[in-house]
This record gives structure tokens, C-alpha cells and sequence, in this order.
């Protein structure tokens, strides 16, 4: 267990007595203090702590320091403090003194909060007028306590006060509108129902903040598996990553959507892991048996990533990617718009990388000549309206080929020259499965 620096250790002895002393006057005040909403604040606190992820608790605290007097509102933050996991900023040190910490962070801070309302209200006008800036001083009076003193314990300055006190703000319209409903016909549940979607929103969307980063280093370590393997095609999904999102957005797919056809271009070869190596590297033309094999790899990337919670566009895309629109593909052999729109997707982009790509068994083409060759196979092979996409995205801003040239032409879609390798010839490496040699 690492120890408790001493300056940290009279920090939080400090902190404690000061509490103590605040906390008090409730504990003799009697029947002048209403005991049913200090109950039921620290009931909410409690339950807040207890939650798998803590919830934030300044709304709750700031709305007990609007409707009670200062010792009170300091008195009310305690159990939930010391009923939840040891928390608050204490540098190490047992469970029960990181509970001890945590309880008078709260309520100091909620009793200040507390005081600067009850100043403010005597100093402003009554009613709604000069309630709003009241209860804006008691939050960021709050904001400003918990800053100072989890600096002090670290022993470190506080700042930057803009970052601290910005959200407190937010919290003092929102705990002045639950005090309100709490002293009106409505009652405590209408002021609960304010601030339950306050204090657990940004647990949840701090919950999707870290599935997305999982999610991203995921997805990383799966691309430099397959990197890793085959490493003619290192960077292939990032890049037919980024032309799926190029022909997305040219769509008007936005959003979560985007991000799906983001995953699934990148990920698109990840069955490539269940193919033997030589295959992936081998120059020549492939048999039939060696084809058929190959051609597996769209099913077992779907079903590598069917448990990891990628969006189901980007699954259907992974599995899809390889079919036809005449129905000559594969896995299924899907035809027209039976093929889920991401894969008509990918599958354009896929080609598009691999055409203008050097691989063992073909050498990259000059952009223009991808894209006339993608135009050709529109209808029977592609998608048209995701071939177009592309043409136009890429005619508008260009694109970086793998040698880190920018090209922006635009082809003249005519007579489109036929699959060549070096020296001219033509290649008999290349596979029929696609146009441009992607296996």
C-alpha cells in the first residue's frame, strides 16, 4: 500500500475537523432542520456511489445546498461518501482514510455552497430574479472548494480554474431547477427526475468514450495481424478504410454509419488470418483448389468479429465485400441490392486500393485508370452509384497512393487498357475474382 505523505495525512486532518465543525449545529438544530430531505439526499448520494461506475454527484450535492442551511447540506453529503468505495483524491493510504477524505471534500464543499446561496439570497432581489445568480455562485463556490482541496492534498496548485468551474455552471441551473420543483406541489420525485439524467449521463457517455477506445485498439491490433501477415498489403485496410468513408460521405452517410464503414474497410481481410501465408504471398495464379480457399476469408472475418460488438453494417460488410452485383461473387453469390449497401461499399474500395497497389502478383496503376477500369465493371461487377461516389470524391479532393503521391484526375471513362504486369504483358497472376487483382 503506498503511504500517505505527512503534509497529505494534516491535509485530510484539517479537511476532517473542519467538517466536523460545519456539520454540527445540524446535529443539535432539532426539529429547524428538515430531516426528510437530508434522508433522502443522502439516499440519492449513496445510491449514486454504489453504482458500478460512479455517477457524479455535484448536481445532488449543489440541489442540498439550495434547499438546506449550510450544516445540513454538509451533513447530508457523509453516508454517500462513506458508504461508497474509497474515492476522493487521497494519495494512497487505507480504504477507510480515502472514505474519511472523500466525506469532507463533499461536505465541505456542499456547506460552502450552502453559505454562498443563503449570502447571495440576502444581497439580491427576491424571487426567481436573483435566484438564478445565486445559485450560479453556490456552484461555483462548490467547483472552487473541490479544486482547492484536491490540489492541497496532492500537493499541487489548483487550475485551470476555466476547466474546473466551467461545468458548474451546468449544475447550478440544473440544481436550482430541482430545488424549485422540490418546494412545489410536485415534490422530491419531479426534482429526481431532473436529476437523474444530470448525474448519470456522463457516466454513460464516459462508458462510450472507453468502449469506442477499446474498440479503436482493437481494431488496430486486428489491422497489424493481418499486417503482419501479409505484408505486401501493410496499410491495405487503413486505406480502404478511408475510401469507404470518402464514398460514404459523397452518399450522406454520417454518424455512427460513417464510423461503421470506417471499421469495416479497415477489417474487410481480417479472415486473411485463417489463410495459409503462401497463398497470401504467392506470385503466380492460384489453382482452384488455392482459390477456394482463399475465397473463405470474408466468412472468417465475419465470424472473428461477430463477437466483439462491431456495428452489424460493418459484420455484413466483412462477409460481403467479395460479391457481385451480377451474382458471380462470393460467398453467397448475392446479386443487385440483395448485398448490403456497406459491402457495395467496401467492395469499390477494396478494388479501387488493390488497382492502385503493388502486390506480388500485380503492379499498382496510375489513379485514373483504376477509377476507368472501376466504371467499366459498374453494373456487372460494382455498384454504379458507389463507383460514381468515389469518381467525384476523388476528382474534388485527390488521393494519396501508397508511394505518397496525390492524384486528382479524373478519367476519361473510353477504352480502358487491360490487366498488364511488368514489362507490359499481360499478367496471368491475376485472379478473376475482381478487377485489379485483389484476392
Amino acid at each position: 500500500m503506498k503511504p500517505v505523505p505527512a503534509a497529505a495525512r494534516g491535509w485530510i486532518a484539517c479537511a476532517v475537523a473542519a467538517a466536523a465543525v460545519c456539520d454540527a449545529p445540524a446535529l443539535w438544530a432539532g426539529r429547524t432542520v428538515d430531516w426528510a430531505a437530508v434522508a433522502l439526499l443522502a439516499a440519492v448520494l449513496v445510491a449514486g456511489e454504489r453504482l458500478p461506475h460512479r455517477s457524479p454527484m455535484l448536481p445532488v450535492l449543489l440541489t442540498g445546498a439550495l434547499l438546506l442551511p449550510p450544516a445540513a447540506a454538509g451533513l447530508a453529503a457523509v453516508p454517500g461518501a462513506l458508504a461508497g468505495p474509497p474515492g476522493g483524491s487521497a494519495p494512497g493510504g487505507p480504504a477507510w482514510l480515502r472514505r474519511l477524505w472523500h466525506a469532507a471534500l463533499y461536505s465541505l464543499a456542499a456547506a460552502c455552497a450552502a453559505g454562498v446561496f443563503a449570502a447571495a439570497r440576502r444581497v439580491l432581489p427576491a424571487g426567481t430574479p436573483g435566484a438564478l445568480p445565486a445559485a450560479l455562485a453556490a456552484a461555483l463556490a462548490l467547483a472552487a472548494v473541490v479544486a482547492v482541496l484536491d490540489a492541497g492534498v496532492r500537493g499541487v496548485r489548483p487550475g485551470p480554474w476555466p476547466a474546473a468551474l466551467a461545468p458548474a455552471l451546468l449544475h447550478g441551473t440544473t440544481a436550482l431547477l430541482a430545488a424549485v420543483l422540490w418546494d412545489s406541489v410536485y415534490g422530491p420525485p419531479a426534482a429526481l427526475l431532473v436529476l437523474l439524467p444530470v448525474t448519470l449521463s456522463p457516466r454513460l457517455l464516459d462508458r462510450l468514450r472507453r468502449d469506442r477506445a477499446d474498440r479503436r485498439a482493437a481494431v488496430h491490433a486486428l489491422v497489424r495481424a493481418v499486417d503482419l501477415k501479409d505484408h505486401y498489403t501493410c496499410g491495405h485496410g487503413e486505406r480502404v478504410g478511408r475510401a469507404a468513408v470518402l464514398i460514404g460521405r459523397e452518399l450522406g452517410v454520417g454518424g455512427e454509419r460513417l464510423e461503421a464503414l470506417r471499421v469495416a474497410g479497415v477489417l474487410h481481410d481480417l479472415g486473411k488470418l485463417g489463410v495459409p501465408t503462401r497463398l497470401l504471398r504467392k506470385a503466380g495464379p492460384l489453382t482452384a483448389e488455392e482459390r477456394r480457399i482463399v475465397q473463405r476469408h470474408p466468412e472468417y472475418g465475419h465470424e472473428l468479429v461477430r463477437g466483439i460488438g462491431f456495428p452489424g453494417e460493418a459484420r455484413e460488410a466483412i462477409l460481403h465485400h467479395h460479391e457481385r452485383m451480377d451474382g458471380t461473387g462470393y460467398p453467397y453469390g448475392l446479386t443487385g441490392h440483395q448485398i448490403p449497401e456497406a459491402a457495395r461499399i467496401v467492395a469499390v474500395a477494396d478494388a479501387f486500393d488493390a488497382m492502385t497497389s503493388t502486390r506480388t502478383y500485380s503492379r499498382a496503376r496510375p489513379v485514373p485508370v483504376a477509377l476507368a477500369e472501376l466504371r467499366r465493371c459498374a453494373g456487372s461487377h460494382f455498384d454504379p452509384r458507389m463507383v460514381a461516389a468515389l469518381v467525384r470524391a476523388i476528382g474534388r479532393e485527390g488521393w494519396q497512393t501508397v508511394d505518397g503521391m496525390r492524384e486528382t484526375a479524373v478519367p476519361d471513362c473510353g477504352n480502358v487498357p487491360p490487366d498488364h504486369g511488368p514489362g507490359g504483358r499481360p499478367d496471368p497472376a491475376l485472379p478473376a475474382s475482381l478487377p485489379g487483382g485483389e484476392r
